[in-house]
């Protein structure tokens, strides 16, 4: 369980974190979605022990993670920039986190070689950039870590390598009850895996629900009418973004599925059809509802 309350961050004069406050439930995966420069990685790091928080508490299994080292030893954290000793081998790297983690797991590390299938006597900083991200999973997943922390983790990696290390971390979730916390743009790959989404914007958590939960509440229409659009509808404050197309129009609304079908056919729309939304679409225009620039956004 990662308990997050009231955290706050400054860096001399930038504001990174303002009272934040998320909950990541123990077997979660938990997708932390955010514009640039609002605050996801200087969150990772403090739940990573790296920084310490102004104000606020931050508890991983009740206890404070900074300077904890019994907590820290049971935290896997994979930051955007990997770091190796410059002139380590796999092999050498891999005696180094055994000397640290009392968790690592020798026969783990034995058995992931078949998965990566890197010369683990290798030099990592020969690898190229895909290869050292699948060398942070490999030494990670073998210090078998209760919390796995992830900061853009596929970055760098082919859509095979990422497919297996997505089945990887769904396997450890669904037999160790493993919680995971990923920062990623990709959202595609976040839709695959996670059941909770967090989104930041300016240092704040504007949305924390669980996935099915938030597509359950942003619907995308196509409406069209005999006459012209009433305009009731184009004022409604739960109207997040609309774009007319020749005589449909296209809009995208916060709501239940059942209000907005009642609240539509008051007007006796000729057309009305409900499309599905990806994690995409819902950012953007989640985003866009707090001030963020979606106009030329177009799909």
């Amino acid at each position: 369980m990662i308990k997050v309350k009231n955290v706050s961050k400054s860096f001399e004069n930038i504001h990174a974190l303002r009272n934040v406050t998320i909950n990541v439930k123990k077997g979660s995966i938990y997708g932390l979605l955010g514009s640039n420069g609002a605050g996801k990685t200087t969150l990772l790091k403090i739940l990573a022990g790296i920084y310490k928080q102004d104000n606020g508490e931050v508890l991983l299994n009740d206890e404070s993670v900074f300077e904890n080292e019994n907590v820290k030893m049971r935290i896997a954290f994979i930051p955007d920039e990997n770091y190796f000793f410059s002139q380590y081998t796999i092999k050498n790297m891999a005696n180094f986190y055994e000397s640290i983690y009392s968790t690592w797991n020798s026969e783990r590390f034995e058995k992931f070689k078949d998965v990566f299938n890197i010369d683990v006597n290798k030099k990592i900083n020969s690898l190229s950039k895909g290869m050292k991200r699948q060398v942070s999973f490999w030494l990670s997943l073998s210090t078998m870590p209760d919390i796995m922390i992830l900061d853009e983790p596929i970055d760098g990696l082919d859509p095979v390598m990422r497919k297996k290390i997505k089945n990887l971390i769904i396997k450890d979730v669904a037999e160790r009850d493993m919680t995971v916390l990923i920062s990623s743009h990709n959202l595609r790959e976040l839709e695959d895996i996670c059941d909770h989404i967090g989104i930041m914007h300016k240092g704040n958590i504007i949305i924390q629900k669980e996935l099915d939960d938030l597509k359950a509440d942003v619907h995308k229409l196509q409406i069209a009418f005999k006459g012209d659009i009433p305009e009731e509808i184009l004022k409604n404050p739960h109207v997040l973004y609309k774009n007319k197309i020749g005589s449909i129009m296209l809009l995208i609304v916060r709501g239940s599925r059942d209000d907005i079908i009642e609240y539509f056919n008051k007007y006796e729309p000729v057309i009305l059809d409900i499309l599905p939304l990806t994690l995409e679409e819902i950012f953007i225009y989640e985003m866009g509802d707090v001030g963020y620039e979606v106009q030329n956004v177009i799909f």
